[in-house]
């Protein structure tokens, strides 16, 4: 008889592999696969294979997750502001800062502690720039003024949602704690990396540019992660911090041989093991929690508040960058899904006993919610864009 490790392993490759199949007979809606496996993951786990029983291999799930984070860390650079660094820039300041007016309505609403509500801001803030990039390629508009834009402000704008995410499990039940190193991990966190910049510097000088393995990149991938979990400042910010760190010890040319194959190995990383991670996530969710009529009132309120906080969005492209051809709904309905950032975050939360089984519900739906109704936005605007500037067909002579 098989073991009950691959029986589990079995069950979920078929809920992945059922998720995709159904994601690409939905592709004219925009649905995304993230979505389904998160249906999938759902129906698993509240009938043949409970999130206990996968719960040991919840750290493997997150690997995905974690190169995800590393590869964000990669792009942060000077090129993402284009030619546009002030436009870029405030959008990122208008999606950071307008989810804290949240804050209010939140705490009043449902009652949430003030490390819960920070963790709502958190979530409000994020952008799932995985699906609105791939959606962008897959349209042929990542590369038009209007996806350029996109593309730096999605990236950027997960830096102070991280940041926000980090200071929420600081206020909750486990931040008197702040990681496994004492109430002092955090400055620590921050010393180490602040000190491995010029150490990098160091390291250039005396040994020239690395030249990385795959184990190479694996072991600073998941050594940083787990300094940042160590540190108490989570293992997605110590990620980012790894591949902002490797840009520094391996320069190379993002057009370059030693870039393809980077790429590729944090592809397949996220290939193999982001859907298994949805389909966790999906299994956490307790079909009780959903008939509690609190989980549909605060998801419906944070969907509100959700597209609000994008649509402000809009005042950061300005009539010059119109007139240089940016769309400011493409922006906006591109910054609109929470996608992956956005479940990370609740995952995050629920397991520093920051929010219960029902608010981890509610924000699951409002991540779906937005995902999908920003990506068939997106998809409709581009389309109607396209159709636009190719104009009227002439008449003949």
């Amino acid at each position: 008889m098989p073991s009950s490790l691959l029986t589990t392993l079995l069950l979920l490759l078929v809920g992945v592999l059922v998720a995709r199949i159904t994601a690409a007979r939905l592709a004219r809606w925009a649905v995304p696969a993230i979505v389904l496996e998160l249906l999938v993951g759902f129906l698993l786990g509240n009938s043949l294979v409970p999130f206990e029983r996968i719960q040991p291999l919840a750290g493997i799930t997150e690997l995905g997750v974690l190169a995800l984070f590393f590869q964000v860390g990669l792009e942060v650079r000077g090129g993402l502001l284009g030619s546009r660094p002030v436009a870029v820039l405030r959008t990122v300041l208008l999606s950071a800062l307008t989810p804290l007016l949240a804050w209010w309505p939140l705490q009043q609403l449902f009652g949430l502690s003030p490390a819960a509500t920070l963790l709502g801001v958190a979530v409000l803030s994020a952008t799932g720039t995985g699906v609105t990039l791939r959606s962008l390629s897959q349209a042929g508009a990542l590369h038009t003024p209007s996806g350029a834009l996109l593309v730096g402000v999605s990236v950027l704008d997960d830096l102070p949602a991280i940041a926000l995410l980090t200071a929420a499990m600081l206020l909750g039940p486990a931040g008197s704690t702040a990681g496994a190193i004492g109430g002092l991990g955090p400055l620590l966190g921050v010393a180490v990396v602040l000190a491995s910049f010029p150490a990098a510097r160091w390291w250039l000088r005396r040994r020239g540019v690395w030249q990385p393995t795959p184990l190479g990149m694996l072991l600073l991938l998941i050594g940083c992660s787990w300094l940042g979990e160590l540190a108490g400042l989570t293992s997605l910010l110590g990620a980012l911090w790894g591949g902002v760190l490797f840009n520094r010890l391996a320069p190379m040319r993002p057009d370059g041989p030693e870039a393809r194959a980077l790429s590729s190995t944090l592809a397949l990383l996220s290939e193999v093991f982001l859907p298994l991670y949805f389909l966790s996530v999906g299994m956490r969710v307790q079909a009780a929690s959903l008939l509690q009529p609190s989980a549909w009132g605060m998801a419906a309120v944070l969907m509100l508040l959700a597209i609000a906080c994008k649509l402000i969005c809009a005042l950061g492209v300005s009539r010059a960058d119109q007139a240089a051809g940016v769309d400011r709904w493409v922006v906006v309905m591109g910054l609109m899904p929470r996608g992956l950032p956005g479940l990370v975050f609740a995952t995050s939360a629920q397991a520093a006993g920051l929010i219960d089984a029902v608010q981890f519900s509610a924000l699951v739906l409002m991540v779906s919610g937005t995902t999908v109704l920003g990506l068939l936005l997106l998809s409709r605007r581009l389309v109607a864009l396209g159709s636009s500037m190719a104009g009227p067909p002439s008449a003949g002579p």
